[in-house]
């Protein structure tokens, strides 16, 4: 009996939501995330609750085989990179915080491989060392990232402007273009790049827009826009997932090589 492949697993981090007519916190992730990992990925997804301190780090990268940081509408705490409070009214997510910066850590030193999606990029910016502006808009020069909210997905998930990107860099090879159209949902955005860190795409206004670990062994990729709302209808967004599922299968095989090799030479050891 031919045995099947078994697929690699994905953590997509959760946020904590109010959910119900009495509101009850729920753990979520947009379906679009499930998607994306299922159909274009070629994973398992497996969301990862946003518990806090309660988070067993080592637990879940000894079983993970990669990890995708969903956006959210809560921003990263200021306290986490030095900047001043938030104002009034803007949604933290101080348990989401507590999961993913430690775990972008980890995953990294592990050379995990990571996929980071708007807040995912704000938050991989701030675990390795970085700092976010809070309002890209109310910056001099530079234009408002948010897209209004308003009911029409067509609207608002639809490109809203372009990306100049980084002659031969990954991002040039996914697109073969030095210039992408891209959706935009964000207030907060890169402010001082972290260590290691690399630029590889920038909107009009200069606003970083994606970005690579230079320096990691793994594959550890941010993008500011959401690849994720277009990725049945627009190639770039596509080819996202599909280079980061190339990435997990390449590193499987080297390890299901490397276990084939130990069992061999275990079984010779003990054939004589």
């Amino acid at each position: 009996m031919k045995r099947c492949a078994v697929k690699p697993l994905v953590g997509i981090s959760c946020c904590r939501k109010a959910f119900g007519v009495f509101g009850m916190v729920n753990h979520a992730a947009s379906d679009t995330y499930v998607r994306a990992t299922d159909q274009v990925v070629g994973a398992v997804p497996v969301l990862l609750p946003a518990n806090g301190g309660g988070c067993d780090i080592d637990t879940l990268l000894s079983r993970l085989d990669g990890l995708i940081l969903t956006g959210s509408r809560s921003h990263v705490q200021p306290s986490l990179y030095g900047g001043p409070p938030h104002a009034e009214g803007t949604p933290e997510d101080e348990m989401r915080d507590g999961v993913t910066l430690p775990l972008i850590r980890a995953a990294v030193a592990r050379g995990i491989p990571l996929l980071a999606i708007c807040r995912g990029l704000q938050e991989l910016n701030v675990a390795l060392g970085g700092s976010l502006h809070q309002r890209i808009q109310d910056l001099p020069g530079r234009i408002d990232h948010s897209t209004p909210m308003q009911p029409n997905p067509r609207i608002r998930q639809g490109k809203a402007h372009r990306v100049s990107v980084t002659p031969g860099s990954w991002l040039h090879r996914q697109a073969g273009a030095t210039e992408i159209a891209v959706n935009s949902l964000h207030n907060q955005g890169i402010d001082r790049l972290a260590p290691g860190l690399v630029v590889e795409g920038v909107a009009p206004d200069g606003t970083i827009e994606a970005v690579r670990l230079a320096t990691s062994p793994g594959f550890v990729v941010g993008v500011q826009w959401h690849p994720e709302y277009d990725f049945e209808t627009d190639a770039l967004s596509s080819r996202i997932f599909e280079a980061f599922g190339e990435v997990l299968r390449a590193r499987d095989g080297v390890a299901s090589a490397t276990l084939a090799s130990a069992t061999l030479a275990a079984a010779t050891l003990a054939a004589d």
